[in-house]
């Protein structure tokens, strides 16, 4: 038996250039992708319980597109006008460009990291006289509350959006050789949509809070991005692919033991990252250029 078909628990690429559109070209398998959960915007009644003032606030981080569409959903309804002063700061540059969308790009003081929330903790340390509103969804992953935390930056959780699982009657995950899995809400996703469900295909994560809600669920994970060697879903798709159809064996992919706890920030800050600004006012780190 051999690998075929895959489900990614993504939206469907917008470029048809996609790593992924090359692990299908190379392998001959089909991929599909199916979201596996929803946002929805919290309303802003249900904003106004959390007592959250965005005017008390000097800099806002954020993690997602998402949640830049809800921050600002919110703050018309409410009918603040976000300060010029605000100051920005994004996980990655796509992130940082979207806000284009709402704001004069050029004109604000807007910072970014290179793909992780880690790396952008090189650069908040470097403001950490700033006064942060974190927008986040319900679930969200912990580590980023807590490294804010033990980093010592003065921050405030504002919950903006809630991920529901999404309605899959129409998949039936016994047609996939592998189900790839991105979130702990996507681990929650599968377990209200296919309750006892006999896993004969392969599951993959990424991410260790995923990986650990799989285990702590009960579902066996084959195959753990990213890694050292694993740096990327793809990656990790197109290696065990290549083995397991060749009939070798696949053992070193899969997680037998519990991932650890996130690292304290203290330990991933010994970088010599140095941030430059640039005209237009974003900071970013020396691996970014």
């Amino acid at each position: 038996m051999k690998i075929r078909r895959i489900l990614i628990s993504q939206p469907t690429p917008a470029s048809d250039k996609s790593p992924f559109s090359e692990l299908t070209a190379k392998h001959k398998i089909e991929i599909d992708y199916q979201p596996f959960i929803t946002v929805e915007g919290v309303s802003l009644k249900e904003f106004r319980k959390q007592r959250v003032e965005i005017s008390d606030f000097t800099a806002v981080i954020f993690t997602s597109r998402t949640t830049i569409d809800h921050f600002f959903r919110l703050c018309d309804e409410s009918r603040f006008n976000v300060p010029e002063t605000m100051k920005y700061f994004c996980v990655t540059e796509a992130i940082a460009l979207y806000l284009q969308k709402y704001i004069v790009y050029r004109k604000r003081k807007i910072f970014f990291g290179t793909g992780t929330f880690f790396t952008l903790m090189d650069v908040v340390m470097k403001h950490k006289e700033e006064k942060y509103i974190v927008p986040l969804s319900n679930p969200h992953k912990p580590e980023i509350p807590v490294t804010l935390s033990k980093a010592g930056i003065n921050h405030t959780i504002a919950i903006l959006s809630n991920t529901v699982p999404s309605d899959l009657k129409d998949i039936n995950p016994e047609e996939y050789d592998i189900i790839a899995l991105y979130s702990p809400a996507d681990i929650n996703s599968f377990q209200t949509n296919f309750p006892g469900t006999n896993c004969k295909f392969k599951i993959a994560t990424f991410g260790n809070s995923t990986a650990r809600t799989a285990l702590e669920a009960g579902l066996a994970v084959d195959i753990m991005a990213p890694t050292p060697e694993l740096p990327s879903m793809v990656t990790a798709l197109d290696k065990f692919i290549t083995c397991y159809n060749a009939g070798n064996c696949v053992e070193n992919f899969s997680l037998k033991t519990m991932p650890e706890a996130p690292a304290q920030y203290s330990k991933l800050n010994n970088r010599s990252s140095k941030p430059r600004k640039t005209a237009i006012g974003d900071t970013r780190t020396k691996s970014a250029r």
